[in-house]
Order: C-alpha cells, then sequence, then structure tokens
C-alpha cells in the first residue's frame, strides 16, 4: 500500500479508511483543490445574486421557507453546530471518530458541498495531530444526517467543544491556543455540509466491517477444534455436496474446514466408529457460519459504496444548479447493519451450542472436561456466560431500522435509525469475542484429553499458540483470566493472525479461490 491517500479523487476502501485512522496512510487533499475551490465559488455566486438554495440562505429543516439574509449566512452556519450538538451518552470511542473525520472529508473534497479548502485542512489537522473531538454516542435518527454526532464532531471547528489529546480531555479552545491556530470562520453552507451526512453510521459500519470479518475467521477454526475434540467428522465439509447447494459462504467455510482438519491423526482415528451424523452445531457449521459470511459480504460492499458517496444536502452541482434531494438517509447502510447483526448473533449462538456439547461428558471427554468434578466445577460456570451473552445478543437483534419517529415537525417524518443499528452490530460483536473466546478455552482444554493422538498440523500450531497465554486446567481456577486472555488475542486479529500465517508457511491458503470476496 502507498503511503499516501487523495481525498476526493482515490476510492476509499475499508482497508484504506482503517490504516488512515491508525495513521498507517496520510491523507492528502492536493489532488482534489481544484475541485473544493470551484465549488466554494459556485456557492458564493449563489450568495451574491440572492438565489434562494435550501441551507445557503434558508432555516433548516421546517424552518426551510425562513429566508436567511446575506450578511446572516456565515452566522447561520455557526449558530446550526451550536442548535444541533444536542448528543447525549457515552463518547464514541476515538477509533470511531477518526474514522467519522476521515469519511466526512473524502466526501467533502469531491466538490459538490461548496466547503471552504481551510476547513478541510483543519479537519485534516485534527486527524494528523490525533486532536480527537468528544463525540457522545447517543441522538442521531440515522436521516437529515446524523446531526447531533457530526455537530458535536465539528464544534472544534469553531472553538467549541472539546477534544481528547495526548490522552487528555481538554476545551477546544484551549488545544487550539496551544497549537497558536484560531477557530474557522465557517462560510456559506458550511455547517449543514459538515453536519448533513451519513458518517456516524459509515463509520461504525467500517469498524463493524471488520471486526465481523476476524470474528469469522475465528469461529471456522474454533469450530473445527470443537469438531476435533469432540470427534466429528469432516464428511459433510465434502465439496461435492456444497457444489449441490452453492451458496459462497457455505463452499468457502466447507473448504476452509477441510483445510484446517486436513492429516489429523485424531480424526482418523475413528473413521469407523459407527456414529451416522453429528450434531448440526457441528455438522452444519458451513450452512450457519457460511450464511454468516454472505451477509457480512452485503455489509461490505454497500459500506464500501458509501465510503465513496456524497451524502450532503443540497449538492451543489453549479453556481446555478443544486439539487434538493435525500442522500444524507441511513437506510442504505441501516437495513444491512440489522441484518449484519442477526447474523452475527448466530455465529455465537452455534458456538454456545458447542461449548454445551464438549461438556455433556460424551464421546470419550471427561464430564464438565475435568477429571475431578464435585470438588471442582470444571467448565460448567463458562458457559454460564456464553448463555448470557448469547441472549443478550438475542435482545440487541430487534431491528432499529423498523422504526421511524417523524422529527422537525413532520417535515423530517421517515428516518433510518442506522444509527442505533451501527451501535447495535458493534455491541453482539463485543460479545461474540467473548463467546468464541469461551468455546476456544473449551475446544483447548477438551482436545488434550485425545492425547497421545494429534490434531492437524494447523490447529495443533492454533493450541499450541493458545497455551502460551492460557494453560490446561487440572482443577477450578478464575476463569474470567483465561476469558480475557482469548478474548484479547480475537480482538487485535492476532490469533486468526497466527492461523493464516502457519497455513501459509505451509502453502496453504485457507481462503483461496473465491477472487478476494472474503477477504480484507
Amino acid at each position: 500500500m502507498e503511503n499516501s491517500f487523495y481525498y476526493g479523487t482515490e476510492e476509499l476502501t475499508i482497508e484504506k479508511t482503517i490504516a488512515l485512522a491508525e495513521g498507517l496512510l496520510k491523507g492528502s487533499l492536493s489532488a482534489a483543490t481544484e475541485r473544493i475551490r470551484k465549488s466554494q465559488q459556485y456557492v458564493d455566486d449563489i450568495v451574491g445574486r440572492g438565489d434562494t438554495v435550501y441551507g445557503v440562505n434558508t432555516g433548516f429543516g421546517i424552518l426551510a421557507n425562513t429566508r436567511i439574509s446575506e450578511a446572516d449566512t456565515r452566522i447561520l452556519q455557526h449558530k446550526i453546530l451550536q442548535s444541533h450538538s444536542v448528543g447525549v451518552g457515552a463518547p464514541v470511542p476515538p477509533e470511531i471518530v477518526r474514522i467519522m473525520l476521515i469519511t466526512k472529508v473524502h466526501a467533502l473534497a469531491q466538490g459538490y458541498s461548496g466547503v471552504q479548502l481551510e476547513t478541510l485542512e483543519r479537519i485534516c489537522w485534527h486527524i494528523n495531530e490525533d486532536v480527537i473531538p468528544v463525540v457522545p454516542e447517543k441522538g442521531s435518527v440515522g436521516a437529515s444526517g446524523d446531526l447531533a454526532p457530526l455537530s458535536h464532531l465539528f464544534l472544534p471547528l469553531i472553538g467549541l467543544g472539546e477534544v481528547i489529546y495526548q490522552g487528555v480531555q481538554y476545551k477546544s479552545r484551549d488545544v487550539l491556543q496551544k497549537f497558536g491556530l484560531q477557530p474557522v470562520v465557517l462560510g456559506p453552507k458550511e455547517g449543514l455540509a459538515l453536519i448533513n451526512g451519513t458518517q456516524f453510521i459509515l463509520s461504525y459500519a467500517v469498524q463493524a466491517v471488520k471486526r465481523f470479518f476476524n470474528c469469522l475467521e475465528a469461529a471456522d477454526i474454533i469450530g473445527a477444534m470443537s469438531l476435533e475434540a469432540l470427534t466429528g467428522t469432516k464428511a459433510p465439509f465434502d465439496e461435492r455436496l456444497h457444489q449441490l447447494r452453492p451458496y459462497a459462504g457455505s463452499r468457502l467455510v466447507a473448504q476452509r474446514l477441510r483445510l484446517l482438519l486436513h492429516d489429523s491423526a485424531i480424526m482418523q482415528s475413528h473413521v469407523d466408529c459407527g456414529r451416522v451424523q453429528d450434531p448440526y452445531s457441528l455438522r452444519c457449521m458451513p450452512q450457519v457460519h457460511g450464511a454468516s459470511r454472505n451477509a457480512w459480504l452485503h455489509l461490505r460492499e454497500l459500506t464500501e459504496v458509501e465510503l465513496n458517496s456524497v451524502t450532503d444536502n443540497p449538492i451543489i452541482l453549479g453556481s446555478r444548479d443544486t439539487i434538493s434531494g435525500g442522500n444524507f438517509h441511513g437506510q442504505p447502510l441501516a437495513l444491512p447493519l440489522d441484518y449484519a447483526c442477526f447474523a452475527a448473533a448466530e455465529i455465537g449462538n452455534i458456538s454456545d451450542r458447542r461449548c454445551y456439547l464438549l461438556l455433556e461428558g460424551k464421546w470419550g471427554l471427561p464430564m464438565l472436561l475435568m477429571s475431578n468434578v464435585g470438588l471442582n466445577s470444571g467448565f460448567m460456570i463458562p458457559q454460564y456466560t456464553t448463555a448470557a451473552l448469547v441472549t443478550e445478543n438475542k435482545t440487541l437483534c430487534f431491528p432499529a431500522s423498523a422504526d421511524s419517529i417523524p422529527t422537525s415537525l413532520g417535515q423530517e417524518d421517515h428516518v433510518s435509525m442506522g444509527s442505533i443499528s451501527g451501535r447495535k452490530l458493534n455491541q453482539v460483536l463485543d460479545n461474540l469475542e467473548y463467546i468464541l473466546a469461551i468455546e476456544l478455552m473449551s475446544a483447548c482444554q477438551a482436545i488434550e484429553f485425545r492425547r497421545p493422538l494429534k490434531s492437524s498440523n494447523i490447529l495443533e500450531s492454533v493450541h499450541d499458540h493458545v497455551r502460551n497465554f492460557v494453560g490446561f486446567a487440572s482443577e477450578d481456577r478464575i476463569f474470567a483470566e483465561d476469558i480475557n486472555q482469548l478474548r484479547g488475542i480475537i480482538r487485535d486479529d492476532s490469533f486468526v493472525e497466527h492461523c493464516n500465517q502457519f497455513a501459509s508457511g505451509k502453502g496453504i491458503s485457507l481462503n483461496a479461490g473465491f477472487d478476494g470476496r472474503f477477504t480484507l
């Protein structure tokens, strides 16, 4: 990947967005300067002629028919940031705020919003210096733009609000003074352009695409380990079966499971055991994990459309050519975010079922995965946690996009609630990471009762990697500590990365043959 990204002219991907947010890629406005200045000039021409254009010289929402004098057009933009800063709740995580800044710059730099170059340069300064505005997480209805969070995001431009700098929260004006900077004086339409858009929803979607992908990758690996511990068969993963129902996600998961289980001595040891079929949570991993893969793919594709879209209103096409429309409406992301929420919850649901199977004491495993139970509770109670998290995820699965409450005295009479969809999906992913950590802990414990038999080379490498963080439990201990350790290596991608790197060293690509659709 090159070290520079050109806002407004280059295609923004999820990978590039994350790299920009992590400081691995530097954004530049240099290629978009001409179009930005031209768009600003169009707005200046509109104001100079006195043409009536929504948000330039009118009020907002239900006040669209209220005319604003030329002298007050700049004051209007200052006031919109103040009046719309009504967010409540906990601050949005800094990584989400960085993505909000990045995606807003990219949208405005395309030259359809009439924003000054100086304003965009100041937003880039926030990104590059890691001066992160404090944005409350609640208050957006996901249409008319993410008005409340975006208003808080850009209060620092005018010297208001608060920011986080070097881990400390400051008044924005104090940090500007520290750097010798003055607040930006917003031009006509700039305040509206800053807060119209879907960047709050979009930023949660970007983070969710990355996190969900990692969970899906981990779920296949962990599910394969559970199957090995439970002496399940790989027959249901036969490629010929999945060609008869060729969903891409199912075919991919079946391929991954075949490769993960290849040349396993544990698998070979019970080929003639007489067990006809495994429980669904083992046998149907391609169908269940695969369906969630398909949902992830849909979300990724639509998120990347949104990353390169202009979601402002009105759109400025020329000094006499403006369109008031609804590109700010969050519905195109709200629906796939809700769909992905169900898909992520289902990965946790089936994982919990495998946790339960590992505890039953069947197929040669000790009950509760410990030799001396009674005095010890063994792995009974960690499954209580997976059960609780699975149920919590189910309660989070009500689709926020199924609701709409009219706002702005009925002018904005249908809204997406996509901001809630994005936040809920990431809450489900929080829980899913813990569920997968508990299954991983249980599967690693169980597989040791198959010794001296070994699993495949890949899964043995994964098992050894886990043992660097969590050891075998011969008696009860504080399992919360183990769960947090394993959740950490799932959350930071290192668990999946270890598996992929080991497989690659053996000349194996677990996701080969799908045209890169199921990779980031």
